[in-house]
């Protein structure tokens, strides 16, 4: 038996760069780049994007998917890819719907963290390997299921550790803004002193 080498923890990393760093970076430089305001909202699709990236995130997880990826030549690529546009479409609805009605992007970011964690939970607690058929492509079915589960397992502890950060950070950002934002209204309706 070969050891795994935490090829599902490396791959669950590269997830997590591209998804929760990479893209929401690609967006504020994009944004930097086109200037604030100079093109139309994606605040309309917060929801619509939401639910393809955990459509794709949950897709690329299951079994026979995952095992397309590292089985087709260009399939890894595929995967990485639609998990980053499908991340990018998010973040740029996140950051426009921030600006329009911060309760959405909130929401939203309420629905897919909790979702990315429900994965991470199941990876993390299931009782057998989830992935044996990738193993047998990567491996010639030579890793020990005990070296399988453990890699699975850390790979879920990845997740449950980064993505509630990422997006709990956000929805603290948001949050922040909209009191400040509130405080400030709050501030012009008082009258001066004096009166």
């Amino acid at each position: 038996m070969v050891d795994s080498g935490g090829f599902l923890a490396q791959h669950m990393a590269v997830h997590i760069l591209a998804m929760n760093l990479a893209a929401p970076a690609a967006v504020f430089a994009w944004r930097l780049a086109a200037g604030a305001g100079t093109e139309q909202s994606d605040a309309r699709w917060i929801w619509p994007a939401a639910t393809v990236q955990i459509a794709l995130l949950w897709f690329w997880h299951l079994p026979e998917p995952l095992a397309f990826a590292f089985a087709a030549p260009g399939g890894q690529a595929l995967m990485h890819l639609s998990l980053f546009a499908a991340a990018f479409w998010f973040w740029r609805a996140i950051l426009d719907e921030a600006e329009a009605a911060r309760w959405r992007a909130l929401g939203a970011l309420l629905f897919t963290g909790k979702l990315f964690c429900l994965l991470g939970v199941l990876l993390t607690f299931a009782p057998r390997s989830l992935y044996v058929r990738v193993a047998e492509i990567c491996f010639g079915g030579r890793v020990s299921p005990e070296a399988l589960v453990a890699d699975q397992q850390l790979a879920g502890l990845l997740m449950l550790v980064s993505c509630p950060l990422v997006y709990v950070l956000a929805g603290v950002i948001i949050a922040a803004r909209w009191l400040r934002e509130i405080d400030g209204r709050q501030a012009s309706y008082l009258p001066e002193e004096g009166y």
